[in-house]
């Protein structure tokens, strides 16, 4: 049982301390869509507000039909018996987890819950390195000797998780690992947790897109939400998918029976928001296309930056997170007691005023020189500095926006000086 808030809430709150007692931080640690909610969203909400009673606990039909559809437009074919709502999608892959039989398979580095929640849940966590290229899934040459060695050792692995897009990455994985992935999934009878809650935050919106569930829909579970793509974290509202036929609803059913312990339902004005949003009406299509295009913009500078210091990095191609390497420079690192990711972490943060995650929390090696950076949080602190800069053609023009990557950069280039 874990006994510490997540690491990534916990800097969230150190980052608001320090600021209260007027330090001037630039955060880069917490993995929100910095933007105002949007107005029709809003409306919603506001619309929503009779529906102040229970609810069905998997989600009321017209969210159910909504996300259903939703899931059609991407290429998944799904009717409203093979989907559920709740608050959130984190509280959907914890009923997983408790409903799922079998130990958790993780690509190293993830986001940083996956495993307490997996370990809440009575089960073992077996990580696995991602490939060169990417993160988000386990690296399919290195997936099937993990699998081995755990049930060696007494363990029985039968789910894997991957992210796509990729926290913390900010990858995507490609059409041939998913594909390699999936026959290791089918030789080895593993149920996929596929987190596609970034699914619509590719900076290129038309970019090719694979997920397992297309591959071998039979055995993959897909999770959603709208926290990151319309920057509603707050607002709590997300979806799950489980596999057509037989076996997908006898799962829908244990979900839902839990469901019904833990959170009753989605809020009845969440619902309504979610019949809204998960239709895709066109409004809604143009701001993801604006927000993708922010995100990517300053996901790719900050990116630059990293690169400049000195450090190695994945381009960014999805989400809103860098994960650079700053191996290079462990020499000069080590001459300021910088030895590995938790010490890192500190001197950005004391000496320089950069708030990042360090990468030991999201399952990585504690002696390397990496960190996630959330690169969503500079976008402006007021609702307006925010719209100024998803409006902007140039957002890395928008003043604000400017001054937050000049810190961003001398702190990077003083870590490889």
């Amino acid at each position: 049982m874990t006994t510490s808030m997540s690491p990534n809430l916990a800097l969230n709150e150190e980052v608001a301390r320090l600021r209260a007692q007027g330090r001037s931080i630039v955060h880069l640690g917490f993995g929100e869509s910095r933007l105002p909610a949007f107005a029709p969203l809003v409306e919603q909400l506001r619309s929503g507000a009779h529906r102040n009673a229970y609810g069905p606990v998997a989600g009321a039909p017209d969210a159910l039909a909504s996300l259903a559809g939703y899931f059609g437009r991407r290429g998944l074919p799904t009717g409203p018996e093979d989907v559920l709502l709740g608050p959130g999608s984190k509280p959907l892959l914890m009923a997983l987890n408790l409903v799922l039989p079998g130990d958790v398979l993780l690509p190293r580095p993830s986001w940083n819950s996956y495993e307490p929640q997996a370990r809440m849940a009575g089960k073992n966590v077996y990580g696995v390195p991602i490939p060169a290229e990417c993160g988000g899934i386990p690296d399919p040459d290195a997936l099937p000797e993990t699998i081995e060695r755990a049930r060696r050792a007494g363990g029985d692995p039968r789910i894997v998780v991957v992210t796509l897009p990729d926290n913390p990455t900010g990858t995507l994985a490609g059409a041939g690992l998913i594909e390699r992935l999936c026959r290791i999934a089918e030789a080895e009878d593993l149920v996929i947790v596929s987190d596609e809650i970034y699914r619509d935050v590719m900076h290129q919106p038309n970019a090719p897109f694979l997920s397992p569930a297309e591959v071998t829909p039979e055995r993959t579970v897909v999770t959603t939400g709208l926290s990151k793509s319309l920057a509603l974290g707050g607002w709590r509202i997300g979806g799950l998918r489980v596999p057509p036929g037989v076996r997908g609803r006898d799962l829908r059913g244990r979900l839902v029976a839990v469901a019904s312990d833990l959170w009753s339902t989605l809020s009845g004005p969440m619902q309504q928001v979610a019949a809204y949003a998960f239709g895709d009406p066109p409004e809604i299509r143009q701001r993801l296309a604006a927000g993708a295009r922010l995100h990517g913009a300053v996901a790719r500078a900050v990116h630059a930056a990293a690169i400049a210091a000195g450090a190695t990095c994945r381009p960014p191609t999805g989400a809103f997170y860098v994960y650079p390497d700053f191996e290079p420079r462990r020499e000069a690192l080590a001459q300021r007691g910088v030895t590995g990711s938790p010490s890192l972490a500190r001197h950005l943060l004391d000496e320089h005023g950069l708030a990042v995650l360090a990468g030991h929390h999201l399952g990585d090696d504690p002696g390397a020189l990496r960190f996630k950076a959330a690169t969503s949080m500079l976008y402006g602190d007021t609702d307006e500095e925010q719209e100024a800069a998803l409006a902007a053609p140039d957002p890395l023009a928008v003043p604000h926006v400017a001054d937050s990557l000049t810190r961003v950069a001398e702190g990077f280039a003083k870590l490889g000086a």
